[in-house]
């Protein structure tokens, strides 16, 4: 992107988080100062600035040390925020299931934490409880005890959400699953709405949604899919941030299929793919130690298709990187809808549901309970009947199962 096209999304995250932006400065610099990140000369022609605008508020860019953030307010005398602090703020105001909450509420602490001298006058916009108090050092030292152990608290009580949830999708492996991904904005929500038919919010704003949600789709042909929308990526996403909402990243890493859904509208577009694709690997390598991520099924889905102005041009040019690419149009009124749309997802979900889940012959003795058992509880069993004690079950069932059975002897006929 460039550094206008950065500009008007840290615009956007300030509008989503209630500000209402009246300028804008920029300053190339070799490396950051010390001091206030920017050169002593732009921090009085912003001072100046500032008092003339009757500003109350600087937002940066960029991320600033603790001690970077209390200069810059002492020398001008407003309130300075960089844009981790704009997304996580954003974060607390968007959360609204328990889960996210605690999640915000962690990453906020953690970012806090270093920086809790200077943010004493702010933490009555902190939301989780924390009181505002006078800033002696004794105080000081028993708030910060404070917030460590409540961070750990959360921690496990995140770890036993995720304990959970892992529990969950164990015992939904009866349809395949799907995750939609992409930059923030993108129109995952839009696209689950459109596919599920079901009620889902949806605003123009950057993280509209932070809530995991979870919908069951019909692709057709008897297939159905559950879609589950999750969290979108950003540029500079906080490191804090994404380690908070690392249980729900394992809803993508555990799917069978993700949907990469991208804002083909948008001039910086590919530079966005890399952010999440990067951002995604990051996590899941923290998750596994660091150990290589194998690559997962992954069908890239350009969405807002009605805004591009030769859509037919703009889908052969993506498909000579993504050979399987679809361009859709979610939106409710789209204004020039294109006949390459959610269809074709829907389509390209339901191959890969029979390629996932292809429908079987199995024959099992009658005497073999124990596996008869694992089948109604792993399998979507069309029909049964009994001969000659064998049961034979028409099934709906996972490839690597079948190739299992097989394995164990066990007679098994696709189709």
């Amino acid at each position: 992107m460039h550094v206008d096209e950065h500009l008007e999304e840290l615009e956007r995250l300030a509008d989503t988080a209630g500000a209402e932006v009246i300028g804008r400065a920029i300053q190339r610099i070799e490396a950051p100062t010390s001091n206030f990140y920017i050169g002593q000369g732009k921090v009085e022609e912003l001072k100046d600035t500032l008092a003339a605008a009757g500003a109350t508020l600087l937002l940066f860019d960029e991320s600033l040390s603790p001690v970077q953030g209390s200069k810059l307010e002492k020398a001008l005398g407003v309130r300075v925020m960089d844009r981790t602090e704009v997304i996580l703020d954003i974060f607390a105001t968007r959360a609204r299931s328990s889960e996210a909450k605690l999640q915000v509420e962690l990453a906020q602490l953690e970012y806090l934490l270093p920086r809790l001298t200077r943010m004493w006058t702010h933490l009555s916009r902190i939301r989780g409880g924390i009181g505002l108090r006078g800033p002696g050092e004794t105080q000081l030292e028993t708030d910060r005890r404070r917030i460590r152990t409540k961070i750990s608290v959360l921690k496990k009580r995140l770890k036993d959400v995720a304990e959970h949830r892992a529990n969950q999708r164990q015992g939904r492996r009866d349809l395949p699953t799907a995750a939609l991904v992409g930059y923030t904005n993108a129109g995952k929500s839009s696209l689950l709405k459109a596919l599920s038919g079901q009620d889902v919010f949806i605003e123009d704003r950057l993280f509209a949604t932070v809530d995991t949600l979870a919908r069951e789709v019909d692709v057709g042909e008897g297939y159905r899919y559950r879609l589950t929308d999750t969290v979108g990526f950003i540029r500079k996403l906080p490191h804090h941030l994404v380690a908070s909402f690392r249980a729900t990243l394992e809803e993508a890493e555990d799917a069978d299929l993700l949907l990469h859904v991208i804002d083909a509208s948008h001039p910086g577009w590919e530079e966005q793919v890399e952010v999440v694709e990067n951002e995604l690997r990051a996590a899941w390598g923290v998750r596994r130690g660091n150990a290589s991520v194998e690559r997962k099924r992954e069908i890239y889905v350009f969405n807002k298709a009605d805004l591009v102005p030769d859509p037919a041009a703009f889908l052969a040019m993506v498909r000579e990187k993504y050979p399987h690419a679809i361009l859709t149009s979610a939106a409710p009124h789209a204004a020039r809808p294109t006949s390459i749309g959610v269809d074709a997802l829907r389509l390209a979900l339901r191959t890969s549901a029979q390629a996932l889940r292809p429908i079987a012959e199995i024959r099992v003795p009658v005497s073999n309970g124990k596996l008869l058992a694992a089948l109604h509880r792993d399998a979507e069993i069309l029909h049964q009947e009994q001969t000659n004690g064998v049961v034979t079950l028409r099934a709906r069932i996972e490839a690597r199962v079948l190739g299992k059975l097989r394995q164990e002897g066990i007679e098994v006929v696709l189709g």
